[in-house]
């Protein structure tokens, strides 16, 4: 490997090696999840109670009593609240559960004077305070739309809970209820009034007990999560960002990705001595960085320690998506950690670009076809945009981005115009309509990155959906046979995912298990586009650059790949608020545009 990057000392090796799954932290949080079901299957259904799980459910915490069923519901479903982040060694999560045992223990000894029971609570209790040390993870970022998002999950789950409870007692039920009335008797017992369904018996008061547990929990916990102090989700500073463009002044040319690190919804980590960084957003648990660290191979590893760390310090799964060969040695090589490769970089070599030849005629006759028709490019640096003009783009590449969903992570900066990206390259078709469209005769937009001072990167690709089909063959044309004169030299496509497999796996004598692989990327290919992207690529003969995902273990990539999902916008597990209730994104800069640019995988 180029680079001459410097080895560290075993200890500090040992020290990045990542947050692996403590045996503790995980048979805890197991056995939290496990208390707490059953709790509430104490809770809500009677025959449980007299089953053969009965010398189970008996001695654990909060489970039969005079308040059986509230006592149940209320510990089981703390308990399974709390269990994913005990497994993930969280502070705030040991401190509650270290609360809710003895609660559970002192409940039943007074309630049911089962000792049994509460020396079943101060058995999952001890374990927690002799190994208090291992639960130290920080909180993850957050803001107080989770208690919004609590709120609205924690009632649905709580009705359909409540249903169950209402509908656990057929032979102590008066009457036939309707499933109207046993809806209105959920509703009215979360707020701890009585409801239209009556019982014979002490059911009746345990139910309600029940649905105002449940009530009191959704309440609770909301509340907690309004007025908790909030941390917001990172974002680069001013001066995070300023030290960043300095180091890609000196070292932006080694990376096609490094200018996406200047995205401003991600953090980034510095070396100690300031010479590289890493830069990334957590998601659902996983830190995600994508590409290589910016800045000075030979800091590389500092930069890595410290994203390492930072991992570390809040249980967070660390993960790298898109590093090059060289990052992904680097990587592996210091943290212990694997690379995967995940598909390939198309970049076209601007000296070797010709529309001439055989293998170029589809793209030279689209081209030809669409000048005929009216069109024509301008190609140039964002500076050199007046602000009317730069203003309708913005404009039209909001309204042109197709979906509600913002899309990018990896290979998209977020925004288009900022002063501090001057040295962006935009590339732009226009046709003269005899009735101009409300963006005038523009009709397609191409924005590319600075990669170094000789190259660019494609950020982004928008078009008029009444624009003629092939804009985005004619600006990337454009762009290619305008770059000798701007001092480009390189210019980075899309990312092909799994390119080599569907290469391979289309070919003769490819094995079955390659047409398989390939078979099932061409059925994913209807929601995701890997094939149809990777052919528009392919159509301007560039060369591939393998690109790598650096993961901790192989448990770790569906969660990795669900939150690079996310990342990029494919995926969101985000409420479906409203248009006027979203949260937007950070602007720490006024004049910024910080609508986050889709990635070009609708290219094709």
């Amino acid at each position: 490997m180029s680079g001459g990057v410097p080895s560290r000392s075993s200890r500090a090796r040992r020290m990045v090696r990542g947050p692996r799954p403590e045996a503790v932290p995980a048979l805890v949080g197991r056995a939290c999840a496990v208390v707490g079901v059953l709790d509430i299957a104490a809770g809500v259904f009677p025959r449980f109670r007299h089953s053969r799980m009965h010398a189970m459910a008996e001695v654990l915490p909060g489970s039969l009593g005079p308040f059986a069923a509230a006592l149940s519901l209320s510990v089981g479903v703390l308990l399974l609240l709390l269990a994913h982040g005990l497994k993930r060694r969280k502070r705030r999560a040991w401190r509650a559960a270290v609360a809710l045992l003895p609660a559970g223990a002192i409940s039943q000894f007074v309630y049911r004077h089962s000792v049994i029971g509460a020396l079943i609570s101060l058995a999952l209790f001890v374990p927690l305070v002799l190994h208090r040390d291992e639960f130290k993870a920080l909180p993850d970022p957050r803001s107080r739309w989770r208690a919004l998002a609590n709120f609205v999950l924690m009632s649905a789950g709580s009705l359909a809970l409540g249903l169950v409870i209402v509908s656990a007692h057929p032979k102590r039920t008066i009457g036939d209820p309707s499933l109207a009335d046993r809806i209105t008797h959920v509703l009215y017992g979360l707020f701890g009034f009585e409801g239209p369904v009556d019982y014979e018996g002490s059911t009746s008061w345990t139910v309600a007990f029940s649905l105002g547990a449940l009530g009191l929990i959704t309440a609770v916990t909301t509340i907690y999560l309004a007025f908790r102090p909030e941390h917001p989700a990172a974002h680069l500073t001013e001066e995070d960002e300023a030290q960043l463009r300095a180091l890609l002044v000196k070292h932006g040319a080694r990376d096609s990705l490094g200018h996406f690190a200047l995205r401003r919804d991600k953090a980034v980590v510095f070396s100690p001595s300031g010479k590289a960084a890493v830069t990334y957003r957590v998601v659902s648990g996983v830190m995600l960085a994508s590409g290589d660290p910016i800045g000075d191979v030979e800091a590389w590893p500092g930069a890595i320690e410290r994203f390492m760390d930072e991992a570390k310090a809040h249980s967070w799964t660390p993960a790298v998506m898109g590093c090059s060969e060289t990052g992904g040695e680097v990587w592996t090589r210091e943290t212990g950690l694997d690379a995967l490769e995940l598909g390939d970089e198309a970049v076209v070599d601007v000296a070797d670009f010709s529309l001439a030849g055989r293998a170029m005629r589809n793209v030279r006759q689209m081209v030809k076809r669409i000048e005929r028709a009216g069109y024509e490019t301008r190609v140039r640096r964002i500076r050199d945009l007046g602000d009317a003009e730069l203003d309708r783009i913005r404009r039209a590449a909001e309204d042109w981005r197709g979906t509600d969903t913002e899309r990018g992570f990896s290979m998209a900066l977020g925004r288009i115009g900022d002063p501090n990206d001057g040295d962006c390259l935009i590339a732009t078709a226009h046709k003269a309509d005899e009735t101009p469209g409300q963006y005038g005769d523009l009709k397609a937009i191409l924005h590319f990155v600075p990669w170094g001072t000789d190259g660019v990167s494609l950020d982004l690709m928008r078009r008029d959906r009444s624009a003629d089909p092939g804009m985005n063959e004619l600006l990337i044309v454009a762009a290619l046979q305008a770059a000798p004169k701007l001092g480009i030299t390189r210019i980075s496509l899309n990312f092909a995912m799994f390119r080599s497999a569907l290469a391979r796996g289309e070919k003769i004598g490819a094995g079955p298990v390659l047409r398989a692989w390939r078979g099932l990327l061409v059925f994913l290919s209807r929601w995701f586009q890997i094939e149809s992207l990777y052919k528009f690529n392919a159509k301007f003969q560039p060369r591939w650059e393998p690109r790598f995902v650096v993961y901790r273990a192989s448990g770790d990539l569906p969660r990795i790949g669900l939150a690079a999902m996310q990342a990029e916008g494919f995926v969101s597990l985000a409420l479906p608020l409203p248009r006027f209730l979203r949260r937007q994104a950070p602007a720490p800069r006024p004049c910024a545009h910080n609508s986050i640019a889709e990635q070009g995988v609708r290219a094709a």
